[in-house]
C-alpha cells in the first residue's frame, strides 16, 4: 500500500473535499474499516495567485515542488496537486518531482474520451479557462474543450474569488452558471462541461437541470489517485 500526499489549502474547502472523497473511495474498495495513508501540506493560496498574476511561473514552479519536496520527505510514495489551477506548471513540476504525481486534467480527459465526447466546455477560475493545459491534454485525443465568453468568464472568476474558496455557495451563483453552461450547449455545441475548479463540484453538487455530463474533477482525479495508491 502506497502513501499518499496532497498539497492542499489551495483553496482549504476544496481540500476537506478531496480528503473526504479519498477517504469513502478507499474503504468502498476495501470494505474491511480501514483507513488510507494520506500526508497533506496546506499552502498559502494567496500567495500562488499572486505569482501567477504576476506571470512567475518560474517562482510558481519552485513554490510547488517545494511542497511536493515536504510530501516526499514525509514518506509519501505518489503525490497530486488538490487544485486546477496549479496544473498550470504541473509538467514542470513532474520533470523535477522525486515521487510520481496524479494529474488533475489527464483524468477527466480519459472519461470524456469514454463518454465519446467531442466537444467539452470549460468552467474554472480566469486562470484556468484562459491556459493552454486543458486544450493540450484534450487535443491528443481529439477532443476540443470550449471556453465562456470574455464576460462569462470574468463573472464567474469574480464569483470564485470573492464567493467559491471562501466556502460561500449561494443559490443565485449556482443558477448563473448553469445558465452558462446552458447558453454554451446552444451557442457552441457542447456535449459536456468540465468543472475545471475543485471548488465547482461543491456548488453544483447537483446538476440535475443539465442534461449533459458534468465532469467533477475532484471526484476523478481522487478516483485516479486511489489507483495510484493500490499500483
Amino acid at each position: 500500500m502506497k502513501t499518499l500526499g496532497v498539497v492542499g489549502g489551495i483553496a482549504p474547502e476544496s481540500t476537506v473535499d478531496y480528503y473526504r472523497r479519498i477517504i469513502a473511495q478507499y474503504r468502498a474498495r476495501t470494505a474491511d474499516g480501514s483507513y488510507p495513508p494520506i500526508v497533506i501540506t496546506s499552502m498559502d493560496m494567496q500567495r500562488m495567485l499572486g505569482l501567477i498574476d504576476a506571470r512567475k511561473f518560474l517562482e510558481l514552479t519552485e513554490y510547488l515542488l517545494n511542497e511536493i519536496i515536504r510530501l516526499a520527505n514525509a514518506d509519501a510514495d505518489v503525490g497530486l496537486l488538490a487544485s486546477n489551477t496549479p496544473h498550470l506548471v504541473f509538467d514542470a513540476i513532474r520533470e523535477r518531482s522525486p515521487i510520481p504525481l496524479v494529474s488533475i486534467v489527464e483524468a477527466p480527459c480519459d472519461n470524456a474520451k469514454s463518454l465519446g465526447i467531442g466537444r467539452i466546455g470549460l468552467l474554472g477560475t480566469r486562470f484556468t479557462m484562459q491556459a493552454r493545459f486543458y486544450p493540450e491534454v484534450f487535443a491528443r485525443q481529439g477532443i476540443s474543450v470550449i471556453v465562456p465568453n470574455a464576460c462569462e468568464q470574468d463573472y464567474i472568476h469574480d464569483r470564485y474569488m470573492s464567493e467559491l474558496v471562501h466556502g460561500v455557495y449561494r443559490p443565485k451563483t449556482r443558477q448563473r452558471l448553469l445558465e452558462i453552461v446552458g447558453r454554451l450547449e446552444q451557442r457552441e455545441n457542447i456535449e459536456g462541461v468540465i468543472l475545471g475548479g475543485t471548488e465547482l463540484p461543491l456548488l453544483l453538487r447537483n446538476g440535475a437541470e443539465i442534461e449533459i455530463p458534468l465532469l467533477d474533477t475532484t471526484e476523478l482525479h481522487t478516483r485516479k489517485a486511489i489507483d495510484a495508491i493500490f499500483a
